[in-house]
């Protein structure tokens, strides 16, 4: 008996000592994001202050506990008015709500290197349940001795869904800003030594 408790003891151990946490490496990384225009091109843009907290056991990361935060103030599309107004209380209310937080719940390998990532997004005071696409690039040591793992997350927001809601119309009527927002996140994670 005393055996057997000690090995479920050292197989608890274990899994703990594997248990890994990850962060962004920011510098090879990059939050992109595109919406329709006066329904004849799209303007696009970036988020360059964010944060990925990442803990996994599994090595292929299908047990990973994710939580990503999203500095609101960092958007940036190239124009300093615009991004003024997509700050301002017509868009995400930064001064109010200046983060966007992602919570993972669920990982989900589907085949091969590609997953479904669920989970809540929250942006202004609004939460709504997400579902996204992932893949997996692999996992490395960079020449440093850093362990490097990347990932190619894409999706689509409806802004209404959360309030962002301001439009106004071109001269045929139709809506200047698309309601769905395209997005890819191109994330590297550096584990913690």
């Amino acid at each position: 008996m005393k055996k057997l408790f000690f090995i479920a003891m050292m197989a608890a151990g274990t899994q703990f000592v594997n248990a890994a946490d990850w962060t962004a490496d920011v510098s090879h990384s990059k939050v992109r994001f595109s919406v329709s225009h006066m329904a004849v091109s799209e303007t696009d843009g970036t988020f360059k202050v964010y944060d990925a907290k990442v803990v996994s056991e599994a090595a292929d990361f299908s047990d990973a506990k994710i939580d990503f935060t999203i500095d609101v103030n960092s958007i940036n599309t190239d124009n300093e008015m615009r991004d003024g107004h997509l700050k301002g209380e017509d868009f995400f209310n930064a001064a109010k709500f200046p983060k966007m937080i992602f919570k993972g719940t669920s990982f989900k390998k589907v085949s091969g290197n590609k997953y479904i990532l669920e989970g809540t997004l929250t942006i202004k005071d609004v939460t709504q349940k997400v579902k996204y696409e992932v893949v997996y690039g692999g996992t490395v040591k960079d020449p440093y001795g850093n362990t490097k793992a990347g990932f190619k997350v894409t999706g689509v927001i409806d802004r209404y869904a959360f309030g962002l809601k301001y439009n106004s119309l071109t001269e045929a009527g139709g809506a200047m800003i698309g309601q769905n927002v395209d997005f890819v996140v191109n994330l590297e994670l550096q584990k913690a030594k």
